[in-house]
């Protein structure tokens, strides 16, 4: 029984140390930051110093770039589907102020700005990357049905709408170093949410995007 026991623990996969899961962590954070404010291609140097770390434990995480991004992207994505289901549970009866709370919270976080830049440089058909997508578009899509349910929400609009438009929104303009730049994001992610709850709409031009559109595009 000892043996086995023993055998079994030689066996067993070694969980990562507690520190190697921080640091993992703390450069993912960091590169989000550096990546929206420095491109894509932003000095891998920069991130290391940003997270606190040597570039060897860097490398020793993340071999590559593209091992790098992939990483940001999907944390990026996992957390906006975080973000849309704690809105659903912080309002399950009011869809309004659910779609408001994500809104303004995903920008806080940066995530719109961070998925316009980072799915130019991945495939995100990715299954890992697909299915974290889809379940932040699942997320939104429920707000917004249960606002059109309760005539809250108009009904011409899907979650590639509001996922779009809130890339659009917080996505800071080329060459802009206006520091109050969020500012004008939350102000400007209020007049969308004032045109998806207006209670006599204009009509929309064009069409709802589909994701096969979008990764077309």
């Amino acid at each position: 029984m000892g043996t086995s026991t023993a055998s079994r623990t030689a066996t067993a996969p070694r969980r990562p140390r507690a520190d190697a899961s921080r640091n993992h962590e703390r450069i993912v954070c960091a590169a989000l930051q550096v990546l929206i404010e420095q491109g894509a291609e932003a000095p891998m140097d920069e991130i290391a110093r940003r997270a606190g770390v040597g570039n060897a434990t860097l490398y020793r995480h993340f071999p590559d770039r593209a091992a790098l991004v992939r990483s940001v992207t999907l944390a990026v994505l996992e957390h906006s589907a975080e973000l849309a289901e704690r809105a659903l549970a912080d309002h399950p009866d009011d869809p309004v102020a659910a779609l408001r709370e994500y809104v303004h919270s995903a920008a806080d976080h940066r995530i719109g700005a961070a998925c316009s830049l980072l799915s130019s440089h991945l495939d995100t058909r990715e299954p890992e990357l697909a299915l974290a997508a889809e379940r932040g578009r699942q997320a939104v899509d429920e707000i917004l049905s249960r606002g059109r349910l309760a005539g809250r929400i108009r009904g011409d609009v899907a979650a590639a709408d509001v996922l779009i438009a809130l890339a659009q929104l917080t996505r800071p303009l080329p060459g802009a170093t206006c520091p109050g730049f969020q500012t004008f994001a939350h102000r400007h992610l209020d007049l969308l949410l004032d045109g998806l709850t207006t209670p006599e709409p204009a009509p929309l031009a064009g069409h709802t995007a589909t994701l096969e559109e979008l990764r077309g595009a």
